[in-house]
């Protein structure tokens, strides 16, 4: 959630009161699943006397009507329900229908905020006699599924500080919601019952209860800016413990403009290449340095603190770290060989690298040799120009940096995967790879936004060791 330096709007619709109680949520959930019920035996009456590709059409829109449906009344509550959607639309690409998956990216965070009294209350039993040392802004300056920040003073100071109020009973809602979740999918017809589905949803489970324990994201906050206290490029809010709790976070404020503003659109190229470079850095520290990465790629994560020194260098602020997913050696050691394959453009080293998991080890030479191709072209970017002749042209600068607004990589890697999983051999990939590569395809949306080259060379060369 973006700390903008602007001051938001409070033109937002406020809400007394959030739908938390179990009875509440089974309710709205249950009212959902009955619409959606009547809807589909109507459905499926009026087209039993349709030809098949008469039914098929119909069915395909009728698809989609239902899961614009159940999206559109998922977002009507706020919580782990509409975290889950979301989770399910970044990770769940392999296991849902594609209708599912484009309803439940409409799921939005910048909803109705709820009202300053309850947020107040909340405060007020969380700090206690502590909230009298704090002058609070009443509009908050950004809302979510799980929290709102409040911009706030710290009296004795004057220092600028943001709370991070988690919304009350939400953390206690978590296990009801995602069964909810699941027989509404289920009632739905949507989505097959199976095992891979099961798989993550204990996966989301255990990433909810993580990020609502907001000790565990203060701690990992603190390893963050521990980590790059040093380096100029970035920024990472420091934590105020005086004034956090399990479901409170306070933090110093950190200013900034959003990835999508004029004023980073209207930066010197230049510029724009080092913050690119220094987003694509940092993700790689996180996998094969710390081995743990911030696996939200979403643009509210981020701001950029614009320079107006000469010799300093626009800064990188990395906000949220709620979302954090650790990696073991295994897997870093087969990333490494992967890493190191792409950079060469080595198609039987890439083959090699693929070992250690059930995913690749079952595999045929044919579909092995496929994927393998496939993870090249992943690479693409971080390979060497002069030993990869197939980077298109426009790919590169007269620096041989890759540029990647003209790379359309995500579409020709989408159609490369639809490929893939075309094979009667093909399973689920191992969910830290889906992690992995949502957060390489959420870089690639930052890179091409801001028009960003970046240098293979300074990306790869210190972890080809």
């Amino acid at each position: 959630m973006a700390n903008d330096t602007s001051r938001p709007s409070d033109n937002k619709k406020s809400i007394d009161n959030l739908k938390t109680s179990g009875f509440e949520r089974r309710m709205s959930i249950a009212k959902t699943s009955l619409n959606i019920g009547r809807r589909w035996a109507g459905n499926s009456m009026s087209g039993m006397f349709l030809d098949k590709q008469t039914r098929d059409k119909r069915n395909q829109a009728f698809m989609e009507a239902q899961a614009n449906y159940v999206a559109e009344e998922l977002g009507k509550l706020k919580g782990s329900v509409v975290k889950i959607g979301q989770m399910l639309a970044l990770y769940g690409e392999h296991v849902l229908p594609p209708e599912i998956t484009r309803a439940l990216q409409t799921l939005n965070d910048d909803t109705a905020t709820l009202a300053w009294p309850k947020i107040e209350q909340t405060l007020r039993r969380t700090l206690g006699d502590k909230l009298g040392d704090l002058d609070v802004d009443t509009i908050p300056i950004g809302t979510a599924s799980l929290a709102q920040v409040h911009r706030a003073t710290i009296i004795a100071t004057g220092e600028q500080v943001v709370l991070k109020i988690q919304y009350p009973g939400v953390a206690d809602a978590i296990d009801s919601d995602l069964a909810l979740f699941k027989r509404l999918l289920k009632v739905s017809n949507a989505v097959p019952q199976t095992r891979a589905l099961d798989t993550w949803f204990e996966e989301i489970r255990d990433l909810l209860h993580r990020e609502v324990d907001y000790n565990v994201e203060a701690a990992t906050t603190e390893r963050f800016y521990g980590r790059l206290k040093d380096d100029p490029r970035y920024s990472v809010p420091k934590i105020i413990r005086d004034y956090s709790s399990q479901r409170l976070l306070c933090m110093s404020f950190e200013s900034g403009v959003s990835v999508t503003s004029d004023v980073l659109q209207a930066l010197p190229h230049e510029r724009r290449n080092a913050i690119g470079q220094a987003a694509i850095e940092i993700m790689m520290q996180e996998i094969f340095v710390w081995g743990e990465m911030q696996t939200d790629p979403n643009f509210g994560n981020y701001l950029v603190r614009i320079s107006d020194d000469a010799h300093v260098p626009d800064k990188l602020v990395l906000l949220d770290f709620g979302a954090i997913r650790q990696f073991d050696n295994e897997l870093l050691v087969i990333a490494h060989g992967l890493l190191r394959a792409g950079y060469h453009h080595d198609h039987q080293a890439m083959k090699t690298a693929m070992t250690g998991y059930d995913f690749f080890d079952t595999m045929s030479n044919k579909v092995r040799s496929d994927v393998a191709s496939l993870f090249l072209l992943a690479t693409e970017p971080f390979s060497n120009p002069k030993l990869n002749s197939d980077i298109p042209a426009d790919c590169l600068d007269t620096l041989n940096r890759y540029i990647w607004a003209n790379s359309k990589l995500h579409s020709r890697i989408s159609t490369g995967a639809s490929r893939a999983m075309q094979s009667v051999e093909f399973n689920l990939p191992p969910k830290e790879f889906m992690f992995i590569s949502r957060k390489f395809i959420g870089a690639y949306t930052f890179l091409t936004v801001i028009d960003a080259h970046t240098n293979p060379d300074t990306l790869v060369k210190p972890y080809l060791k």
